[in-house]
C-alpha cells in the first residue's frame, strides 16, 4: 500500500511530509554507529562523555527525486545512534567546515500514529540547546554535495542499541539489547538501510543472525536497482543518495498490513515476523518488496489505477533474485489456474476494461509479457529512457500516463504495441494515444506478446 499526501516544500523545516530536509552517507551511517557506541556510558546512563559527528552533505530527496523521475522522495536521515527523552535539553555545538549547517531531528515516522513525524531544528554554528516535547531517535541531515559539518552532542542524549552491519557482533549487539535500556527505540544499520523499531518489536526477535537480515535486505535493494537500471553508467542513473529508512509503526488502518510514503516504509508489530526475521523475509516478504517499490516508481508512466500494479515490477525482481517462484505462476485454489491463465480467458469478451475486469494479479500480468517478450533489460532500459526525458505529468493526468506506458514501451521494445496494450488488454488509451502509437512507424512484434507465460 502506498500513503501519499501532498507534498510539502523540502526547506520547510518542519511538516508531515517535510521532514526529509537533507541528506545521509551509507558510510557515515556505520561510522556513526561506531562513534556512539565507543562513547556509552554505564548501562541505561547518559553519554559518558560528548559525541563527536561528521555529517557529509549529500543531494536533497526532492532533488534525486526529480533526477530519478520517481513519485516519491526517499530518505535523507543520517542515525547518530542516539535517543533523547521528552522534553530532555540536548546541549550540542556545531562547526561548519564549508559553509553549510546541518539540521537535527528528533523523533520517529508514524503516519498514523498519535505523533506522526520527526521534529526538525535548524542548527547554527557555535553552541545549540534543543529540547523536543515528544523525544525520539536522533538524526542530523545536511544539503549539498560533499561539504562537512561538525556536530559535538555535549549532553541531553543516551545511546541506542545499535546492530551495524560489519562493525558490531551480534555478542555486542544482544549485550546492548540487554544494559542499554533507557532508550525505547533500537536501529538497524547497513549500508542501505535504517530500520528503526521499538524496543518490543527488536526484542521479539532478537535471536536473528542481524548480519544476514541485513544483507539481504540489501540484496532486496540492489535487486529494485537493478530492475530500475541504476547502473551508475551516467549521473543520472546512480542510485539515490542515503540509505532506505525502514520503521515500525503504531498502527495502521484495518485491512493494511505496510505502506510506503515520502521517506520511508512502515512496518506494524504484526508485520516483523516477515520483515526482522531472516527466513520471512526472504520467503514471506511481498510486502517489503511491494512497499520498498513504491519508493522506485516513476511518476511518467503511473496512471492513478496501476499505483498499486507497476510497484510490483520492483516486487517480483526481488522474488526472481531470490529464486522464489512467481505469484503470478501460483494457483489460485479457488480457480485452479494462475493469473495469467484466468487473464488470458477473459480476453475479447465484451466490456472488457483493463482497468475494471481483471484482478490485481492479472493486471501484473501484462508487465510480466514485456519482459518475456523483450528481454530482461526491458524495465531497466525503460527506467533508463523515462530518466533521461523525465517527462512531467500532474497526478490528475491519467491518460496522460496511460499513454506513456504505451509509448515508452513500445519505443523500448522497438515494436507496435498497439494491439497489445489497446485490444488485447484493454488499456484505456485515448485516440491521441494510438495517434502517438502509430506516428512512431514501428514493425509489429514477432511474436505476441499477450501469448507469453513465465
Amino acid at each position: 500500500m502506498r500513503k501519499h499526501s501532498p507534498s510539502a516544500t523540502p526547506s520547510t523545516p518542519v511538516g508531515r511530509r517535510s521532514v526529509l530536509a537533507a541528506a545521509a552517507g551509507a558510510g557515515a551511517v556505520a561510522a556513526l554507529g561506531a562513534t556512539v557506541s565507543s562513547a556509552q556510558a554505564a548501562p541505561g546512563r547518559p553519554l559518558a562523555r560528548p559525541v563527536a559527528l561528521t555529517v557529509t552533505a549529500r543531494p536533497a530527496a526532492e532533488a534525486e527525486r526529480l533526477r530519478l523521475a520517481q513519485a516519491l522522495r526517499g530518505s535523507e536521515f543520517q542515525p547518530t545512534g542516539l535517543y533523547v527523552p521528552a522534553g530532555t535539553p540536548l546541549s550540542l555545538t556545531v562547526r561548519s567546515h564549508d559553509g553549510l549547517l546541518p539540521t537535527l531531528w528528533i523523533g520517529a515516522w508514524d503516519y498514523y500514529g498519535e505523533i506522526t513525524e520527526p521534529r526538525g531544528y535548524p542548527l547554527t554554528a557555535g553552541a545549540n540547546t534543543v529540547t523536543d516535547p515528544h523525544g525520539g531517535p536522533v538524526y542530523l541531515t545536511l544539503t549539498g554535495h560533499g561539504e562537512r559539518a561538525e556536530v559535538l552532542i555535549r549532553a541531553g542524549a543516551v545511546p541506542m542499541p545499535v546492530f551495524t552491519l560489519g562493525r558490531t557482533t551480534e555478542t555486542d549487539y544482544q549485550r546492548q539489547l540487554d544494559t542499554l535500556t533507557t532508550s525505547p527505540w533500537v536501529e538497524l544499520h547497513g549500508p542501505d538501510t535504517i530500520m528503526t523499531l521499538t524496543r518490543d518489536g527488536a526484542l521479539q526477535y532478537r535471536g536473528e543472525d542481524h548480519a544476514a537480515l541485513l544483507r539481504l535486505v540489501g540484496t532486496i535493494i540492489d535487486s529494485h536497482a537493478r530492475i530500475s537500471g541504476l547502473d551508475g553508467s551516467r549521473p543520472v542513473h546512480r542510485r539515490k543518495a542515503g540509505p532506505y529508512h525502514f520503521t515500525e509503526v503504531s498502527k495502521v488502518p484495518t485491512g493494511v498490513g505496510a505502506y510506503a510514503t515520502h521517506g520511508y516504509n512502515g512496518f506494524p508489530r504484526a508485520y516483523l515476523d516477515r520483515a526482522t526475521t531472516v527466513e520471512g523475509l526472504r520467503t514471506r516478504g511481498w510486502g517489503l518488496y511491494h512497499e520498498l517499490g513504491h519508493l522506485h516508481q516513476q511518476m511518467a508512466y503511473k496512471p492513478g489505477g496501476m499505483t498499486e500494479v507497476t510497484v510490483n515490477i520492483y516486487s517480483l525482481a526481488a522474488q526472481r533474485t531470490l529464486t522464489q517462484p512467481s505469484n503470478l505462476l501460483t494457483v489460485d485454489p479457488a480457480t485452479g489456474l494462475t493469473a495469467f491463465q484466468t487473464s488470458r480467458a477473459k480476453f475479447g469478451t465484451a466490456g472488457l476494461t483493463y482497468e475494471k475486469s481483471f484482478g490485481a494479479y492479472e493486471k501484473l500480468v501484462p508487465l510480466r509479457q514485456l519482459e518475456l517478450a523483450f528481454g530482461d533489460d526491458f524495465w531497466p532500459r525503460l527506467h533508463k529512457l523515462v530518466r533521461e526525458e523525465n517527462p512531467q505529468s500532474d497526478s490528475t493526468e491519467n491518460d496522460k500516463r496511460y499513454r506513456a506506458l504505451a509509448t515508452y514501451s513500445s519505443r523500448v521494445a522497438g515494436h507496435d504495441l498497439t494491439d497489445f496494450f489497446v485490444n488485447t488488454w484493454a488499456f484505456p488509451i485515448d485516440a491521441v494515444g494510438r495517434a502517438e502509437l502509430a506516428a512512431l512507424h514501428l514493425p509489429q512484434p514477432p511474436v505476441d506478446p499477450s501469448t507469453l507465460s513465465g
